[in-house]
């Protein structure tokens, strides 16, 4: 044990109390330690990896604050394709340089995504048209109920939009290590994003160099305050902050983004809502000493302006979400977890 850090400290938002224990955990084997001891006494317990997802309260955590910070990789070949074992500390974002650079496709349009690897697939992390899903062959966890390691296939890990059984059931499973299935390449996987498709000039469903979908998703993401920076307070944020809302078609707003679902429903767009509500990127910067605002680069982020606290976020978010049900009917949901903290 060490000392006690402020949340805020672990957080891409940069907000959040201290917590009462903390623990720093460089394995998983200092994982797993670290919080059976805690599951013992019945202490609760955080895990924080690169803090990207994470809302926490302005009171703090009160319990074990285990925070991972070793990584690893290990490859297998496999003829065309390698199985990619990543250590549940590894910074994301150098997974997706290393494939990108040794011709591993499947991850590229996944650049710049902050946080680690072990995130990745507890909400199945997505953009651009991609998701850790369709590369995901395996994750290995530490059951805190059975007290024992399992692993689960990337079909048993039930991924949907932004969800997976891990994300069902939060404070059971610690994720150890994800193994990827890549297949070799020098082009990308089909671009499924439109966006990025003008962006490369190719048409949706074409592929392009892998280096260059890379650059041209960070360049983007730059765009929207999503790459981090400590100079600009548009990334001092948890990312998106509404996942995209499904709901039925008769209910998706005239001109509103509408993609069909298999099962019926129509995913539409959270940032078309938000700003056809009446809040525009940098919503919130008029007021007087503001700390809070919309981001005003993407109205999806709500970013900490130097000096917030959660409660004043919260309430930023609380206000956004009332307008769009107001004015359209559609309630949103936030993406990131909400530690100690409500909505």
């Amino acid at each position: 044990m060490t000392t006690s850090p402020a949340l805020a400290d672990l957080t891409t938002l940069r907000l959040g109390g201290p917590a009462r224990r903390y623990v720093a955990a460089t394995d998983a084997d200092a994982l797993v330690a670290a919080v059976t001891e805690a599951d013992r006494a019945g202490e609760p317990v955080l895990v924080v990896g690169g803090g990207s997802n994470l809302v926490v309260a302005d009171e703090g955590f009160a319990g074990a604050v285990v925070h991972l910070t070793g990584g690893g990789v290990r490859v297998e070949e496999d003829g065309d394709r390698v199985a990619v074992t990543v250590a549940a500390g590894e910074p994301w974002d150098d997974v997706v340089a290393r494939a990108v650079n040794e011709g591993w496709v499947g991850v590229e349009a996944l650049s710049g995504i902050p946080g680690t690897t072990g995130a990745t697939p507890i909400q199945n992390v997505g953009a651009y048209g991609q998701e850790v899903a369709q590369t995901v062959a395996s994750v290995r966890v530490w059951d805190r109920m059975l007290r024992g390691e399992r692993t689960f296939s990337g079909e048993e890990c039930r991924f949907s939009y932004r969800h997976s059984r891990f994300k069902t059931d939060p404070r059971r499973h610690l994720v150890l290590d994800v193994t990827f299935s890549f297949g070799r390449g020098e082009l990308s996987a089909p671009v499924g994003y439109a966006e990025l498709a003008r962006t490369l000039g190719v048409a949706v469903g074409e592929s392009a160099p892998l280096a260059a979908v890379r650059d041209a998703v960070l360049g983007l993401r730059r765009g929207k305050g999503m790459v981090l920076d400590a100079a600009d307070h548009d990334t001092w944020s948890a990312g998106s902050f509404f996942t995209n809302p499904f709901v039925e078609p008769d209910r998706v707003p005239d001109g509103a983004p509408s993609y069909p679902q298999p099962d019926g429903s129509v995913k539409t767009s959270a940032a078309w809502l938000i700003e056809h509500a009446g809040f525009g990127k940098g919503y919130g910067l008029d007021r007087p000493h503001a700390r809070v605002s919309l981001s005003t680069k993407h109205t999806l982020a709500l970013t900490n302006r130097g000096g917030a606290t959660t409660s004043a976020l919260l309430g930023l978010a609380r206000e956004v979400r009332s307008g769009v049900l107001d004015r359209f009917g559609i309630e949103l949901v936030n993406e990131p977890v909400l530690v100690g903290c409500a909505l």
